[in-house]
């Protein structure tokens, strides 16, 4: 029975000794371990920041929707109110014409440039 006490304490002094002697490079191994992780991991540094900038674009893009639709809704109250308008409308997209006037089309290739600075 003696024998097996010191084989016992052998194991566990060669168990301690291996810890003392290779214990720190585990550790540091370990916590180099988590670092990583948390740098490049799916919920890391860099993915928090990827998200960030994804937010950030949907964000700017929401904005930019928001004012056209502001316009759209200015356009839409122009319509139903402003009978110039309307007019304005039929006559440059559908080509339309009071009674006794004549719409003369000119093609695009020989049109003058207009400034749109001068237009009334």
């Amino acid at each position: 029975m003696g024998s097996a006490k010191l084989k016992q304490s052998d194991a566990g002094e060669t168990a301690s000794e291996w810890l003392r002697h290779y214990g720190g490079a585990l550790l540091g191994l370990l916590l180099f371990a988590l670092v990583v992780h948390d740098i490049f991991g799916t919920h890391g540094y860099l993915a928090m920041r990827r998200t960030q900038q994804e937010i950030k674009k949907v964000n700017t893009a929401i904005g930019q929707l928001n004012k056209e639709n502001v316009q759209l809704e200015e356009e839409v109250k122009e319509l139903k109110s402003d009978p110039r308008k309307i007019e304005k409308i039929a006559r440059d997209e559908l080509g339309l014409a009071r009674p006794g006037e004549v719409i003369i089309k000119i093609p695009q290739s020989q049109q003058l440039p207009q400034d749109p600075a001068s237009k009334p």
